[in-house]
């Protein structure tokens, strides 16, 4: 039923511009939209879902037009041959611009977007070789044989066909591994990190493919105007796509459709009505157009889009029978030797205070360790040095026989080290079982080329059949395609545990894991951790429920004010004076 509608809705698209009733200039305006659409659709990506806000889109769409107006006008290049080129300059252009640029965050991006925004206008002004302010005419239209797209509505066909093209290869990168590494961004570059995302590859691709799509759409836009000057791609011009968006939903496609047709058609209608009602001409229409638009956030701060389409949660149609993913081999179960990690001398200052210090311990395959310690003692600290997301001011770190000195966080998790969040750290909107699939990044290889194309289904299958075993494993296979923000505290630790099992561990670093969970979860968290054990894996583990570390851990490691009070037997450590009066309470 939803292919006849989508089949109904394409046909009707198609024939609308050929309406009798419709105005010439409403199909004109039509066209606008689509061409701010594309732009709108790069900025779901890049802001709605990677978290970056750029000023500097329309700059973009400059490089995008002004590459084909230059060939095309000047060497008599084919319009249509122009294309591949027009992509390639913007794309290009936003990598090199990114290298500088995306090493900035929070509204230092954005300050950073609107300077090179201005510098952009100002080359296209005062260049002669992009015209100057005079810019380009003469611009060939787009031909097929001796068939000339003037007319806007031959113009229409190809520009909203266009629009379909973006919305697919968007949808498609999204709904890959490559996407998720850009929708994990939204969850912490460090967890993304500690799961082997690479966080500079991914914000870059985000970048390129909004830059893409604007220099798509200035493309589009030189064969329709068959001119180009610089100020349709100054600062003002990239505001008002970021404000399509933002008012559509900056993390929906259809939101940036709707966000486009809304703020071209409500800024087109009140230029001509305001000075009818005022009696004088002026820019009234950017004060009112601005009232409108804060407005429409106060009543929809998510964007009109969902308010629009109901929150359905997609169901992921999981191949059980996809290839299995493969293992990493886990060393023999060892708890007399044969260490998988060896800390010695472990330190960490910041600034005067001393976080970490002088602290070792090890180990085994097939072990659990508790490290335990009041608040403060500097556990979390210790599991960010392990992993890679701080870096230590002193002693030695050693997987597996490999030193980590000087390794990332993604790094570390190739090795197969995974981890959990004291502090939760799941990517919000994402369903369960896409969480989970980020744990598993490191075991795919499918780029963005081959999501785009739809290459990397086979790959895609694998992947998320692992993650369903994973959530099943864990007893949350009921809960895949939830968001994720709708599960309990306790049971989001759970997904993360899950998160991690998916990037097939040889140690499993698990900060305060039962915090929030009831008593029979904690029985089934306790069984799933004895079963690791038993599979060889190695378990760190940091909680504050004595009770439940207690019963599971072979070994702990007593910590306070960052340094290492006692270790030993669960028992033995009980038993301890130092260790009563510190952290479990003198006797009274």
């Amino acid at each position: 039923m939803r292919r006849f509608g989508w089949v109904g809705a394409a046909a009707l698209a198609v024939a609308l511009p050929w309406l009798p009733f419709l105005p010439p200039f409403w199909i004109t305006l039509a066209n606008y939209i689509g061409i701010a659409s594309v732009v709108a659709i790069g900025l779901v990506v890049l802001t709605g879902v990677g978290g970056m806000t750029s000023f500097g889109q329309a700059s973009f769409m400059g490089f995008g037009a002004y590459t084909t107006a230059i060939l095309s006008t000047q060497w008599g290049i084919s319009p249509w041959l122009t294309l591949p080129a027009s992509l390639a300059v913007a794309g290009i252009a936003a990598w090199l611009i990114g290298q500088v640029t995306l090493r900035l965050s929070g509204h230092y991006l954005a300050v950073g977007t609107i300077a090179w925004s201005v510098a952009l206008y100002y080359t296209f002004a005062n260049l002669d070789f992009f015209g100057r302010n005079d810019g380009i005419s003469g611009i060939p239209p787009l031909a097929i044989g001796g068939f000339r797209f003037i007319d806007p509505r031959a113009t229409f066909a190809v520009v909203w066909i266009g629009v379909l093209a973006s919305v697919l290869a968007t949808r498609n990168l999204l709904d890959s591994r490559a996407g998720r590494a850009i929708r994990a961004l939204s969850g912490g570059s460090v967890a993304a990190a500690s799961f082997g995302v690479n966080t500079a590859r991914a914000r870059s691709l985000a970048f390129v493919h909004a830059a893409v799509l604007a220099g798509f759409a200035g493309w589009l836009y030189a064969h329709m105007q068959r001119s180009v000057n610089p100020t349709p791609f100054g600062l003002n011009a990239s505001i008002e796509y970021l404000l399509m968006a933002v008012v559509g939903g900056a993390a929906h496609i259809p939101g940036a459709i709707i966000g486009a047709a809304l703020v071209t058609v409500v800024n087109d209608q009140l230029q001509d009505l305001l000075p009818r009602l005022l009696g004088q001409s002026g820019n009234f229409e950017t004060i009112v157009f601005g009232i409108v638009l804060v407005a429409t956030l106060q009543a929809a701060p998510r964007g009109i889009w969902p308010l629009l389409a109901r929150a359905r949660p997609r169901h992921r149609d999981i191949q059980p029978d996809a290839p299995p993913l493969p293992h990493r081999a886990l060393p023999t179960p060892n708890l007399t030797g044969g260490e998988v990690l060896d800390v010695r001398g472990l330190s960490k200052n910041f600034g005067g205070l001393a976080a970490v210090s002088d602290l070792g311990f090890t180990l085994a395959s097939g072990e659990i360790v508790g490290l335990i310690g009041p608040n403060g003692a500097g556990k979390s600290t210790t599991f960010n040095l392990l992993t890679g997301v701080a870096e230590p001011s002193g002693g030695e770190i050693r997987f597996l026989g490999r030193s980590l000195a000087g390794l990332p966080a993604r790094a570390i998790a190739r090795l197969g080290i995974a981890r959990s969040f004291q502090h939760v750290k799941l990517v919000p909107a994402m369903p369960v079982i896409e969480n989970v699939a980020i744990g598993a990044h490191l075991r795919g290889h499918a780029g963005a080329i081959a999501a785009l194309l739809r290459l990397d289904r086979a790959e895609e299958a694998r992947l998320f059949a692992e993650s369903a075993r994973q959530l099943a494993r864990v007893g949350l296979a009921e809960h895949a395609d939830r968001p994720a923000t709708e599960l309990a505290l306790g049971q989001q630790r759970i997904v993360e545990i899950a998160r991690a099992l998916a990037l097939d561990p040889v140690a499993l670093l698990l900060d305060e894991p039962a915090a929030g969970l009831r008593h029979a979860e904690k029985q089934a968290l306790a069984t799933l951790l004895r079963q690791l054990r038993a599979d060889g894996v190695a378990v760190l583990l940091v909680e504050h429920d004595m009770d439940f570390v207690m019963t599971l851990a072979d070994r702990l490691v007593v910590m306070d004010f960052g340094t290492r009070l006692a270790e030993g037997r669960p028992h033995d450590v009980r038993e301890n004076p130092a260790v009563i009066e510190a952290y479990l309470g003198a006797p009274g």
